[in-house]
């Protein structure tokens, strides 16, 4: 799918919202006659539903305003909440037991239909706030004294005091709001927060700093989010979907975010900065079905602002190239594609795979129309380390060069000095594996790979040259496409995948394809080696579905050109 950017369009936002809305509590109001499919916890999940069923009975548009049902379900899920909350005031729930910060994202949503319900005045609500209200009550200690153990957490758990706070005013919990604060903003020179994840900005940073800077009176926190939003403006792809490569998070494993959730946001930051490319941005995001209608709807009711009629919708240039340094990404556009390039990963730092750090080996994705190349991998046989990840990038005008230098090596015999009789030797790591030899003892022979990928942006695409230069060893760089095309000029095997022996091969969906040529004419192995982080334990982080390999040996030079025909 290519992204639609009519400007012109009308702004039909907050009457989905509501009909989203609509629809979701039609459906929970029928699975309510079964108290077996009523939806008993998750604790977040039944607050979602209160809050929808709430959200919809104060809403003057929806079909079920003041709707005695409704009410009626709403307690029972007020009820279900109650029965989850542990003694501790926390709740249980997934592997994080006794969590503050994920208590956080309930009792945030208690928050708002706390006061959604005193705002209103309306005594039909009162049995719901009342349970609700015992819920905040017996999980305010249990926040003002809580950890976290991620970065977001910080701006979820602070969001949730503020919360709070407004609901019972105690000054405990601002000033623990404000301790947090104080840390500072996790957000970068690229406009981007630490963990580099378009999920935890959408659906915690961001709404939770909103909160955050209201209550407090904070603007500068306003302009936190805004930082952030532009900076997601360059990341917005031609399918509507935002980059995740560069993620520290799990969405780095996604190559297709969307960019709906983020439609409240750039609404809320272009009505209030009367920013054109804010208000393009909402417009696009507002293109596609309503995500969590029961916040947004929620969000218009306590910020009635949001309802306002969007300015003018500034589209971006056709022709342009954003680069976050911190990250290591570059994103580069022509009329004709969208080339994204990756040399941020964390793995040269830590060598090891692990929550938290950026480690997707993919460097290269192209986007040409509808059809999509999600992503190029460099596999090498060599000593189990796995795909190229880039520890140097190089950004210039012409031509992006990554490059990685590995030094695995082999072990000499301890010295006379450091010999146990016993054999026992300390468990060190020597960067593939583990073991009781004390490594860091042994003289090291080092076997060393120095690898550099060049990519030259052209008009519709990328020539990509691979050099090395080590001991003799097989790679294959992996082209790996969006399923719902076909390949022309060569046959895949069952498996769907491709060798490119020689020669070009195409790429099809509809009236898009994406060529990659020529072949080296190598006859080395084709596949893709996850190395030895996943390898011991038989897990991968191979990609699926249609893929194209092109084989080579090192030490040498090769190109490939990739680029998008019609």
């Amino acid at each position: 799918m290519t992204l639609h950017t009519d400007t012109t369009q009308s702004d039909t936002f907050v009457a989905d919202v509501i009909a989203a809305a609509d629809a979701e509590t039609a459906a929970l109001l029928q699975a309510s006659t079964d108290v077996s499919t009523a939806g008993l916890g998750p604790h977040r999940e039944s607050m979602r539903r209160a809050k929808l069923l709430v959200a919809v009975f104060l809403e003057p548009a929806s079909a079920f305003t003041g709707s005695p049902a409704v009410v009626g379900l709403a307690e029972t899920y007020a009820r279900i909440l109650h029965d989850l909350q542990s003694p501790t005031g926390l709740f249980l729930g997934g592997d994080n037991v006794e969590s503050p910060p994920d208590t956080g994202f309930t009792i945030n949503d208690v928050g708002d239909i706390l006061e959604l319900a005193r705002r209103s005045g309306d005594p039909r609500l009162d049995r719901v706030a009342e349970i609700l209200g015992g819920i905040a009550d017996r999980a305010a200690p249990a926040m003002l004294a809580g950890g976290v153990h991620t970065p977001n957490h910080r701006w979820e758990l602070s969001a949730a005091l503020v919360r709070l706070h407004r609901h019972r005013p105690d000054e405990r919990l601002t000033a623990r709001a404000r301790e947090w604060l104080a840390e500072g903003v996790d957000i970068d020179a690229d406009g981007l927060y630490s963990e580099r994840s378009a999920n935890y900005a959408v659906y915690v940073s961001n709404p939770s700093l909103l909160v955050i800077a209201d209550i407090l009176d904070l603007p500068e926190l306003h302009e936190v989010v805004a930082r952030n939003l532009e900076a997601t403006l360059g990341l917005i792809h031609p399918d509507g979907s935002v980059e995740t490569v560069h993620s520290r998070r799990q969405d780095q494993r996604e190559p297709v975010f969307p960019l709906a959730p983020y439609a409240l946001h750039y609404r809320h930051l272009a009505l209030e900065t009367g920013r054109g490319d804010f208000a393009w941005a909402a417009r696009v995001a507002a293109s596609a079905p309503v995500i969590d209608p029961q916040t947004a709807l929620a969000d218009m009711l306590l910020h009635p602002a949001l309802r306002e009629a969007l300015p003018s919708a500034v589209p971006p240039a056709t022709r342009v190239r954003h680069a976050w340094p911190v990250s290591g990404l570059v994103v580069d556009r022509t009329p004709e594609r969208t080339l994204v390039v990756f040399g941020g990963s964390d793995y040269a730092v830590a060598r090891r795979i692990r929550s938290g750090l950026a480690s997707n080996p993919t460097f290269l994705r192209l986007f040409g129309g509808d059809a999509v190349l999600e992503s190029v991998r460099l596999s090498r046989h060599f000593f189990g380390l796995g795909p190229f990840r880039a520890d140097r990038m190089t950004v210039a005008d012409d031509r992006i060069v990554l490059e990685e230098h590995l030094s695995p090596a082999y072990f000499g015999p301890l010295d006379a000095a450091r010999r146990r009789p016993d054999g026992d030797y300390r468990v060190v790591d020597e960067g593939r594996f583990s073991a009781a030899m004390s490594f860091d003892e042994r003289p090291r022979h080092e076997v060393p790979l120095d690898t550099r990928i060049e990519i030259v942006p052209i008009e519709d695409g990328a020539e990509v040259t691979v050099e090395t230069d080590g001991p003799i060893c097989a790679w294959n760089l992996e082209f790996a496409f969006r399923a719902g095309g076909a390949f022309e000029g060569v046959t895949p095997a069952a498996d769907g995948t491709v060798v490119l022996g020689s020669g070009s091969a195409r790429y099809r969906v509809g009236a898009d394809a994406i060529e990659v040529g020529p072949g080296t004419g190598s006859s080395a192995a084709a596949g893709y080696l996850p190395g030895e982080d996943y390898d011991y334990l038989g897990g991968t982080d191979a990609l699926g579905g249609p893929r194209l390999y092109v084989s080579g040996t090192t030490p040498g030079r090769a190109t490939v050109t990739v680029r998008r025909v019609r």
